[in-house]
């Protein structure tokens, strides 16, 4: 079976899909990534062919400005994620196709662009979780301009249509997503890139520290953290990934600032993570039985963050909230919390019993067959 993989060109769009691919690599199948021009390279690398198609999140954001000026940001994104960026994809994808002939076409949630250019070549597709599904509001005021892709026959959902890869374990599930017609649930996989592990002491608690690979650069947050962080009797470790280390200047002596870390390892010896709520490092941490304290940022961060702190599994400081000294007493009670290290436990429990991406390549397999 040949799979085409179809995601936006983002670290955070890519990486979720690697452990699903690598199993289809690994049972045999022949695995395409479309992917925007900026991240062709960066997909080869990770062992893929890949293809250029669609355009860069932030081409697509200068496109809405230029329509809408300074509009308010629920109608900027509708936008880019309802008209601007499924066209490019649908654009490019619909040459690309008919060349490579998948047999299945396995899209992340936000890149709707491929389930159109799937359907209309009669090819089969799925989507992917990498967040939250589109909130009921928002999915209302899109669904005008998201009607072109689906021509009167919508689906259970505007962005993952009726068949998706659920990544979620059920204390923290999104009842949306839980909801549509077919779901293949799919243990939550760590990906890293090939980078060595930072040299840091294991003489006190490890408190890990990262805002992913878009909100690297809110240098303001990640300066109030450190500062209330590094206060406690413990060691941090900061990961900026894509950003310059060295633009948080000289930090505490119980601070290092690294870019990429391997973050599965990481987690394997940290006691207490602190992020930005994106679902990569949400889930890793959840799969590492690990307390968190989100401080988000942006899209669906803010959910994300509620859900952790409405099940005990950790906290969070939002705007104004993110204080050097709310971080040092947010950190320090969860720090010592064993109630929100038991629903972290009990979460541990519930991904390491979901299947596994070699389980979930056997259903897409069972899928395009016909047997689902």
């Amino acid at each position: 079976m040949r799979i085409l993989f179809s995601c936006r060109p983002a670290y955070g769009h890519l990486f979720p899909l690697v452990p699903l691919a690598r199993a289809a690599q690994h049972a045999g199948h022949e695995v395409v990534f479309a992917i925007g021009p900026g991240f062709v390279e960066k997909a080869r690398e990770l062992g893929f062919e890949a293809h250029a198609s669609g355009i860069s999140i932030a081409e697509a954001e200068a496109e809405a400005r230029r329509r809408h000026g300074d509009a308010e940001v629920p109608r900027l994104m509708i936008t880019m994620f309802a008209d601007v960026l499924p066209r490019a994809t649908v654009r490019d994808l619909g040459g690309l196709l008919p060349r490579i002939k998948p047999d299945l076409v396995v899209y992340e949630q936000s890149d709707t662009g491929a389930a159109k250019a799937a359907r209309d070549a009669g090819i089969p597709f799925v989507s992917h979780v990498i967040g939250r599904s589109m909130p009921p509001a928002i999915q209302e005021m899109a669904a005008g301009e998201m009607a072109w892709m689906w021509e009167g026959a919508a689906p259970a959902d505007l962005m993952l249509g009726d068949v998706v890869v659920d990544l979620w374990p059920d204390t923290v599930r999104d009842p949306v997503v839980a909801a549509l017609p077919t779901v293949l649930r799919q243990r939550p996989t760590a990906f890293d890139l090939d980078v060595p592990m930072p040299e840091v002491s294991t003489t006190k608690p490890l408190v890990y520290l990262t805002l992913g690979t878009v909100s690297f650069g809110r240098t303001e947050v990640l300066r109030k953290a450190v500062d209330g962080l590094s206060r406690l009797p413990v060691n941090v470790l900061v990961a900026v990934g894509p950003g310059d280390p060295a633009v948080l200047g000289d930090v505490p002596a119980n601070v290092r600032v690294a870019g990429f870390v391997p973050q599965a390892e990481v987690l394997q010896r940290a006691d207490l993570v602190v992020h930005h709520g994106g679902t990569g490092t949400v889930l890793g941490t959840l799969a590492a039985g690990l307390p968190q304290l989100v401080l988000p940022q942006g899209a669906d961060q803010f959910v994300n963050a509620d859900v952790l702190a409405e099940t005990g599994a950790g906290a969070k400081l939002v705007g104004p909230e993110v204080t050097a000294d709310a971080v040092t007493e947010a950190a320090g009670r969860l720090l010592d919390d064993p109630a929100a290290r038991e629903v972290a436990g009990k979460v541990r429990s519930e991904i390491a019993d979901m299947p596994d991406p070699a389980a979930v390549v056997q259903g897409l397999m069972e899928l395009v067959r016909g047997t689902v």
